[in-house]
């Protein structure tokens, strides 16, 4: 190791030999700046322990170590300006080794995780990579239901404006995660819980509160975010959306309500926010040290610390503070590993030593942990009712400022204090302080989670106290239903301060990193701007110094850093010392006289009182000169030995060849003999063997010529008939076509004959016309026309006067036509509608005969089935006499087999006795199972019994004055109101309403009669869905009931739908009671509002009736269907098929119709 460059694997080495040699506990302290390494580096240390301290192979506990990394990376590590996977907590692994020096387990604890950044992240930073991998893996269908989108769409997620991470593929490690997370046994339902709280935290993270009236504030009734938050933890969404505006104030007699402003609320929500992140997280560290642990019993350990780095920002606040304070513990635990114990131990041994000064830490640490330190009079200032940050820093500028010298107070600010740290000057702003350090969750929200359906969500916030107390014991305590008030008890144990915490798990880390042997790695930062193959050498000596390797590098020169005692080192290097030089009785001069003849040079090395001290690299020297000596040792005892073995093994050779030579001679002359006669029978098999070999390729030639001839004559003949279908088919088109083209021929010479005579006779009337014209001009032709227009004036006027009497005669005509038109017209329609029917009846004879030739085919398949049936019966009777045969024979082996168990009874004695104890043992494993279902059933039990008192106390600011503190006697329990309101009878309450009407008139309705009720109509609801269980299967079995049972199962189907419709009878009297009791009890008739308890109530009231009614009248439905299927079916079946109904529902029909009708009537 130390002739090589410093590696990971080279002080992993070093510490496990130490264990294994020594048998003295290890621990690994990796330090340095954040983003130097720290992680990655524990990382391959822990792969190193898995490696040499695991089996040949791999087994499943060292995969369980390494799978650890991979989920704390994902719910522990972000994004910072510093480092892309900064560690936002501190862990300490103990990998545990057993006697054979191999890992059995393992053991984390974890320190201070960051919980503001879940609801805070600067700018270029992010929140946990779990958010991030969640919503990069949101199309998954298991997370369907999580209504998850990108980071940007979410509060918590998108603060720092950058979500992504150069090479990082957010879904690949969610696959990662979730592997690891399987391997470690968490099932797959606990890990879908696991996310889907974790979905939770990113909508609650939307919750927008804004201001109301006055100093109150509300949430919109529409906000989505709320809805999703409240169903991914299973609780009630109008009990968070009160609780978030409001807060109990618990004093000595009495309870109040105050409500919250917009601020104190928005603060409330992230505090929530923040402590179900811590609390999921610690379930799941919980979860990885169950499956790490190991039933063997721990020889030893390696411890691996993991731990923040020293931080300062532009801003420090109080997680800086206390991550720099637990640097300044590993500092001083380096300090005195290399310092302090070094000087103290040459001053005890009393060798010649120069003291050299180093820096020393500790006022440093007493400052902020000594008595009226820092966190002292952080916890006294939280403590105080009106304690402040601006009181706290006054306090620590009173008491420290000129004081003590790492204590500094800036010019500029009466907000903020230095401290001079031994890596630097840290400036703390003091915002926040008490806050965080209060870390105050309110106790409603609390008990709200408390009440969730899930389990694992109850279990998160379950008190621990009790929670062990119920593992202890097996069994549960029985509590009052709501108790007095709680005297702090449900907050006390949120009361012990993060600072006192913090340190509380300091002092038991430095404990363990006392007991143990450490060895340090520091990681060195090569620069500040996450930039790959660029180092500054200025940063890292500033790292350097900072982390005391230089101090270490200039004492470790000066000093002595190896020692031995003298009898180990006589032990260790006895083969350097010669038989004269050894002394027995004075180990001192024995190793003197080995080291004067070993080291020439005196200054290398010291004598001390028990111990030899050397110095740097003198060890590794006498290592080399040791193992030189036993290489040469060894050489010359393996020189002797080898020739001795060598002659040996000569003389055996020399025998077995002559023994091998005899055999080998005789073995070789039968072989030959062998041979000759395998070969003369080898011949006579080949010329056989190849005889029916050609005779079977002939015949398979043969046949494949055969059938290649007759496939290709079938083609040849395929082939012509399909070119003469061809040709006929071209003669038909080439007829059809010709005849086409002779048509088409003839028409246009037709139309061509046509159009000539148009032209010739246009011709020749044209000349008559000329001709006609010239005639109309002359003397005579114009007498002749007069003559001719008096007689047909004449004429016309005759015909004028019989035209009339034409005209008034058709009149009469058209009369008598239009009453002839319509008795035309109504006949049409008769005859319409007769071609119509006529059309029906043909298709109706058509169905007729379908349907005939379907019951002629399903009477032909009935007769096969009977033949079958026929060919079955035989077969069954011929399978009969062989299981006979068959028992007769297994008969006979019985009786063989009954006297071999008589024969193997006093064997069996022993086997039978372990047999009973593996039984007792399963008895007990079942108790113990029994046991475990005990405890869930009493966690089931708290978890109603607190889901009931967030429910009363919902009910007492429902039913107190608005815009006031709401005030509720303490000392009165809901098991009295209940007890009381379950004793009183509604004809009681009746009798004596008239007494007590003045008093009801000033009071309020009763909580715990409401309460009363309420459980009367959740269990009336549960009724109500037993009987709409029944009639559903009532329903789906009595189709099966007609189908096969006749008129006999329609009578009992009849008597369960009367016996239906008097439990509903009964249903509808109770609930008629149950009015009587609340319109005794409540005046809905003033101008009093109702409470919304009361509206909900008589809202489902009303829906409840409703379904009663509608219940009522689907049962009347279809029980006169049914009569009237069971009926018609009956009818039918004895008609045509000889009363055998089965036969008409072969393939079920009437149930699927059935079903059908009933989809139907429930539509309607």
């Amino acid at each position: 190791m130390g002739a090589m460059d410093p590696h990971i694997f080279a002080v992993a080495e070093e510490a496990f030999k130490q264990m294994t040699r020594f048998d003295q506990n290890q621990s690994l302290i990796v330090s340095g700046e954040s983003g130097a390494g720290k992680t990655v580096s524990a990382k391959y240390a822990m792969r190193y322990f898995a490696m040499v301290g695991g089996s040949q192979t791999e087994t499943q506990v060292e995969r369980k170590v390494l799978a650890s990394n991979p989920i704390m990376e994902a719910i522990g590590n972000a994004k910072t300006t510093r480092n892309d996977n900064s560690s936002r907590f501190g862990k300490y692994i103990a990998i545990s080794f057993s006697k054979q020096n191999e890992i059995i387990g393992a053991n984390m604890r974890t320190y201070l995780l960051e919980k503001s950044r879940v609801v805070f992240q600067a700018s270029d930073e992010r929140n946990y990579h779990v958010f991030y991998q969640i919503c990069a893996s949101s199309n998954i269908p298991e997370f369907k239901n999580f209504n998850l989108g990108d980071a940007d769409d979410f509060f918590y997620t998108s603060q720092g404006q950058n979500p992504t991470i150069n090479g990082v593929d957010d879904a690949e490690e969610l696959t990662m995660t979730r592997e690891a997370l399987s391997l470690l046994g968490i099932s797959k339902k606990d890990q879908l819980m696991v996310f889907q709280i974790l979905a939770a935290i990113l909508h609650f993270g939307n919750v927008k509160i804004r201001e109301s009236d006055g100093e109150t504030c509300e949430i919109p009734s529409k906000d989505k975010n709320l809805t999703n938050v409240c169903k991914l933890l299973g609780i009630e969404e109008s009990q968070m959306r009160m609780w978030l505006c409001h807060r109990k104030i618990t004093t000595v007699n009495e309870v109040l309500t105050k409500p919250l402003t917009a601020n104190q609320a928005s603060f409330a929500q992230d505090a929530l926010a923040k402590h179900i992140y811590s609390c999921l997280f610690d379930w799941i560290v919980k979860q990885i040290n169950k499956a790490l642990k190991s039933s063997i019993k721990q020889h030893k350990f390696i411890g691996v610390l993991d731990i923040y780095g020293f931080e300062t920002f532009e801003i420090n606040s109080f997680e800086q503070f206390c991550i720099n304070y637990a640097n300044e513990k590993l500092q001083q635990i380096f300090n005195m590993h290399v310092f302090k114990l070094e000087q103290e131990e040459y001053v005890r041994e009393e060798i010649v030593w120069s003291f050299i000064d180093f820096y020393d830490n500790q006022p440093c640490i007493d400052l902020i942990e000594s008595k009226l330190g820092i966190l002292d009079l952080l916890d006294e200032e939280c403590k105080m009712p009106k304690g402040s940050d601006a009181n706290w820093c006054q306090k620590l500028y009173t008491k420290h400022l000129g004081k003590a010298n790492h204590f500094e107070k800036p010019r500029m600010s009466n907000m903020a204090f230095v401290i001079h740290h031994f890596a630097d000057h840290v400036l703390y702003q003091a915002d926040g302080f008490l806050e965080k350090n209060r870390d105050t969750v309110l106790e409603d929200h609390v008990n709200i989670l408390k009440a969730s359906e899930f389990e694992l969500v109850a279990e998160l916030f379950a008190d621990p106290a009790e929670t062990d107390k119920r593992t202890r014991s097996g069994s549960a305590t029985v509590h009052a239903l709501r108790q007095g008030p709680k005297s702090g008890g449900g907050s006390k144990q949120h009361r012990k301060s993060v600072g006192n915490q913090f340190r509380d798990s300091l002092f038991l880390l430095m404990e363990t990193l006392n007991a143990t042997a450490p060895h340090y790695i520091r990681c060195i930062k090569p620069n500040d701007d996450k930039d790959a193959f660029t180092f500054e050498p200025k940063r890292a000596v500033e790292q350097l110094r900072a982390c005391g390797v230089l101090e270490t590098i200039r004492i470790s020169a000066a000093g002595y850093p190896s020692r031995w005692t003298y009898s180990e080192f006589f032990q260790r290097y006895r083969v350097l010392a010669k038989s004269k030089d050894i002394h027995r009785k004075d180990m001192k001069k024995t190793c003197d006289n080995v080291l004067c003849k070993v080291i020439r040079d005196e200054d290398k090395y010291r004598f001390g009182k028990t111990k030899i001290f050397f110095r740097a690299g003198q060890v590794a020297y006498l290592e080399k000169l040791r193992s030189d000596k036993l290489r040469a040792c060894g050489v010359m005892i393996q020189k002797h030995v080898r020739g001795w073995l060598a002659r040996s093994r000569y003389q055996k050779l020399y025998k077995s060849a002559m023994l091998i030579q005899r055999y080998g001679r005789g073995m070789l002359a039968r072989r030959l003999a062998v041979f000759y006669r395998q070969t003369k029978s080898a011949t006579r098999i080949q010329k056989t063997w190849r005889g029916f070999k050609a005779r079977k390729h002939f015949c398979r030639e043969k046949r494949a010529a055969i059938i290649i001839q007759s496939n290709i004559r079938g083609w040849a003949g395929r082939r012509c008939f399909r070119r003469k279908l061809q040709e006929h088919k071209t003669i038909v088109i080439q007829k059809y076509t010709r005849s086409w083209l002779a048509r088409k021929r003839f028409h246009r010479i037709i139309r061509g004959i046509v159009l000539f005579q148009s032209h010739f006779r246009r011709k020749q009337a044209k000349k008559e016309f000329k001709k006609l014209k010239i005639e109309a001009k002359s003397v005579e032709h114009i007498k002749n026309v007069n003559k001719g227009l008096e007689n047909k004036i004449i004429e016309l006027q005759q015909r004028l006067d019989v035209k009339t009497q034409e005209v008034n005669h058709n009149k009469d005509k058209e009369i008598v036509i239009t009453e002839l038109r319509t008795k035309v017209e109504k006949l049409k329609d008769s005859s319409a509608r007769s071609e119509k029917s006529t059309n029906r009846i043909h298709e109706l004879e058509q169905e007729i005969q379908v349907l005939r030739a379907s019951l002629a085919k399903e009477q032909t398949e009935k007769k096969d089935l009977i033949s079958e049936k026929e060919l079955l019966a035989k077969e069954y009777e011929k399978n009969m006499n062989k299981m006979n045969t068959e028992k007769s024979k297994m008969k006979e082996e019985l009786d063989k087999a009954n006297q071999f168990i008589k024969e193997e009874e006093n064997k069996m004695a022993a086997t039978i006795k372990e047999k009973v104890e593996a039984a007792n043992k399963l008895l007990i494993a079942e108790f113990e199972s029994e046991r475990a279902h005990h405890q869930k059933l009493v966690r089931e039990k708290e978890r109603l019994q607190q889901r009931l008192e967030n429910l009363h106390g919902e009910m007492q600011v429902l039913t107190s004055p608005q815009n006031e503190h709401k005030r509720t006697p303490s000392d009165i329990s809901a098991i009295s109101l209940e007890s009381f309101t379950s004793s009183v009878s509604p004809d009681e309450k009746k009798e004596d309403g008239e007494e007590d009407a003045e008093k009801e008139e000033e009071e309020n309705v009763d909580v715990g009669l409401v309460l009363k009720l309420q459980n009367r109509v959740s269990g009336l609801e549960r009724e109500k869905e037993q009987l709409s269980k029944r009639l559903e299967t009532f329903e789906d079995e009595s189709p099966q009931h007609i189908s096969s049972g006749g008129l006999s199962d329609s009578a009992f189907d009849a008597l369960k739908m009367q016996e239906l419709e008097n439990e509903n009878d009964k249903l509808k009297r109770e609930v008629g009671k149950l009015m009587k009791t609340i319109a005794d009890t409540t005046d809905f008739g003033t101008n009093e509002e109702v409470t919304p308890a009361g509206k909900e109530f008589m809202d489902q009231f009303q829906a409840m009736s409703d379904e009663l009614e509608r219940r009522r009248e689907e049962c009347l439905q279809l029980r006169a269907l049914l009569a009237e299927r069971s009926i018609s079916q009956h009818a039918i079946a004895k008609e045509s098929y000889g009363g055998a109904g089965t036969i008409m529902n072969e393939d079920d029909e009437l149930s699927m119709a059935y079903k059908t009708q009933k989809e139907l009537i429930g539509k309607t």
